[in-house]
């Protein structure tokens, strides 16, 4: 079986290459520049953006099935920036498996596209896309979700959207350092009062689910079409998750605090000033972050529980062991 895994130097994408390589897949990788983990592996290379249809269409041929995990992720930065990778590469993306007859596209998608500022509690997949968006990035991806499940089709191309939260664990390059860089700065506070429930996944667990979402698909299967929340099925408190991560490199706990109303107010007004001043680097708080950081937002999976069997394969304790030993090892 022939994947093609877009964006397979990222996180989830360099993850989901070695899963599909374990599994016996012959996997292409099209990423935006080399990635030097793969002259060992063996994974044949596409060279291209995903905003070009030719380098699109080109890393298609020949493939059985396609994951298209690539995406630009982020709180701040041009529509443009993100509509032209986000949705439009996405456009590309359905139209090449569409010109090579490829029967199955696996999208990863966000739990963000039906994030508007409120609380998320035990979500589904009937809760439909957000109207006030925070910023550009859920909105981007939302218009390609709906792009890729409007385009399913039995006889053509079926698809199907997955919807990871908080993806983490070893190799994370943003997630984590950035958590770690703000509590070594002492830039860390804890927005509203410290309760918010949130859903995270291991990135192996995420991986997984994409595989098994792509082999449940067939002709009929409720699969096809559908879109998926995945998560750990173990919802944690935000702070003592982000407390727990900080320990494992001997960080203190995360003790200063200002209220959701605050970080609010101070996430619009930074926005409005780098707005009107250009500025690019990424204001220090946004409605979008205050939001996340200080609301619940963990979803029902049983959805996917049912239609391809998704379950966690590591727990939240042995993702933490793992991670710890990766940490450990960097900083030697």
């Amino acid at each position: 079986m022939k994947a093609l895994v877009t964006g397979a130097n990222g996180f989830l994408g360099f993850c989901l290459v070695q899963q599909l390589l374990e599994r016996g897949y012959e996997v292409t990788a099209l990423v935006r520049k080399p990635h030097l983990p793969f002259a060992s592996m063996d994974v044949s290379t596409v060279i291209g953006d995903i905003r070009s249809f030719d380098r699109v269409f080109e890393a298609c041929s020949g493939q059985d099935l396609v994951f298209h995990t690539a995406a630009i992720s982020g709180i701040w930065g041009p529509w443009k920036q993100f509509h032209g990778t986000n949705t439009i590469g996405t456009r590309n993306v359905v139209e090449a498996c569409l010109q090579h007859q490829i029967k199955r596209l696996i999208y990863t998608s966000s739990p963000s596209v039906t994030f508007d500022g409120h609380h998320q509690n035990n979500t589904d997949e009937s809760a439909p896309y957000a109207k006030n968006w925070l910023c550009h990035y859920p909105h981007s991806k939302a218009l390609a979700e709906k792009y890729v499940l409007e385009a399913n089709d039995d006889e053509e191309l079926m698809t199907c959207s997955l919807r990871p939260h908080l993806i983490w664990g070893p190799g994370d390059h943003h997630l984590i350092p950035r958590l770690i860089q703000r509590a070594k700065s002492n830039q860390l506070r804890r927005v509203g009062d410290g309760s918010n429930l949130i859903d995270t996944i291991f990135v192996e667990n995420a991986a997984i689910a994409h595989i098994q979402a792509a082999e449940a698909m067939e002709a009929g299967s409720p699969v096809c079409g559908s879109a998926y929340f995945l998560s750990q099925d173990e919802p944690v408190n935000c702070w003592d998750w982000i407390n727990e991560i900080l320990a494992l490199v001997d960080l203190p706990r995360v003790r200063r605090s200002i209220s959701y109303q605050w970080a609010k107010r101070l996430g619009h007004t930074l926005e409005t000033i780098h707005h009107l001043f250009n500025i690019e680097a990424e204001p220090r708080m946004t409605r979008f972050l205050a939001a996340q950081l200080a609301k619940n937002h963990y979803f029902d999976i049983s959805r996917a529980k049912q239609d391809f069997d998704y379950k966690p394969v590591v727990s939240n304790d042995e993702g933490m062991r793992r991670l710890q030993k990766s940490l450990q090892s960097e900083s030697l």
